[in-house]
């Protein structure tokens, strides 16, 4: 039964203006918000603009963590490329 004091969200605000905040989030606060999203999502409580809501905000957050993620890799995989070749370098030094 829909609610006759319930109206359309106002989707006049974008959605960057929505989740501005997200780019401001750390990886485990994006990982918590959107937990939590799935959460309430699966409970099923929420109306379907809530609902809507909630997706695209976890959509966002997803976005968000699979940033800070690739990042690490590319951290990762930089430091693991300086280990190897100062690995190189010592064995080289090591040899003389």
């Amino acid at each position: 039964m829909v609610s006759k004091t319930s109206k359309p969200l106002d989707n006049s605000g974008s959605q960057e203006q929505v989740n501005s905040d997200i780019a401001a989030l750390s990886y485990e606060q994006a990982r918590d918000q959107l937990v939590a999203i799935v959460s309430s999502l699966e409970s099923g409580t929420s109306t379907l603009e809530e609902s809507l809501t909630l997706w695209e905000r976890g959509e966002a957050l997803a976005s968000h963590c699979q940033k800070w993620l690739d990042e690490a890799r590319v951290r990762l995989d930089a430091a693991r490329g300086r280990s190897e070749s100062e690995s190189i370098t010592q064995v080289t030094a090591s040899e003389y």
